[in-house]
């Protein structure tokens, strides 16, 4: 199973994960860069959709709903949140760029009556995640605790010489509260560009074992399994997570044979 969906380098489509591509059921996700007064119009029809503005300037119209000039990184590494929109189903979407910018689309099936938001900087938790070489930096987008109908969206910033996603844990199971069945991507971008990093998706049975070398604009995917990220030394890794399943909760089970390394 090849795991690693390769980022354009140029062009306007970076990179583009559906359901059919992926052979599963939930989790849709696209990236694109777009050059100043660029458009890019699509309709978000039987999905839920949150439009994470990765950097640059854009306004974004959904439906009778529209958010002018939104957006201040410049760079994923920026100490900043996103801004970001969420979209439900049965919409049309309509994105103008106010300079050059770079945006994701994370997509699940949408069914319900949420409506269309902005969702800003302020509203985006920021927290510290581990200790030592396992720290790493985490922007929680669309939470649990916030309106969607499947979709849940968290970006996270891993310094070179760390490890994330670690212990390695898994959330492939419908087992609430020890664990909750969803499927994830992880879009890589590392600073500086020309760096990589490393990802592994394994189960506990080596059914499936893959280990990545991941560059600038990569989407791992992870259909099932524990799914660890390192980060070499002198090369930061950013990454944004898109997990939808049958129920909207995260819980996730850490390998056995590593749950030692959790503090007690």
């Amino acid at each position: 199973m090849n795991l690693l969906v390769k980022g354009r380098q140029q062009g306007r489509e970076i990179v583009r994960v559906t359901p059919e591509s992926a052979g599963w059921h939930y989790v849709g996700f696209a990236a694109y860069r777009l050059s100043k007064n660029e458009h890019l119009d699509f309709d978000t029809g039987s999905r839920e959709m949150c439009i994470v503005i990765l950097r640059g300037v854009v306004s974004v119209r959904a439906g009778d709903a529209h958010w002018a000039e939104i957006g201040e990184r410049q760079s994923v590494f920026d100490d900043a949140s996103p801004y970001s929109v969420y979209v439900p189903h049965g919409q049309k979407i309509n994105i103008t760029a106010h300079d050059d910018v770079e945006v994701a689309i994370c997509s699940a099936p949408g069914h319900g009556d949420v409506a269309a938001r902005l969702i800003e900087p302020v509203t985006a938790k920021r927290s510290v995640r581990g200790q030592g070489s396992n720290t790493r930096y985490v922007c929680d987008i669309l939470p649990q605790s916030a309106p969607a109908d499947h979709l849940l969206v968290v970006e996270v910033i891993t310094p070179g010489g760390h490890s994330s996603s670690y212990p390695p844990h898994k959330h492939d199971t419908d087992d609430i509260p020890t664990e909750s069945a969803l499927e994830e991507t992880y879009y890589h971008r590392i600073n500086p560009a020309q760096g990589f990093t490393f990802q592994r998706v394994y189960t506990d049975d080596r059914s499936l074992d893959e280990s990545m070398a991941v560059e600038n604009h990569d989407v791992v995917m992870v259909p099932k399994g524990y799914h660890p990220v390192v980060a070499p030394h002198g090369y930061d890794c950013y990454y944004l997570n898109v997990m939808a399943g049958p129920k909207r909760t995260w819980h996730f089970k850490n390998d056995p044979a590593h749950d030692w390394l959790m503090p007690r």
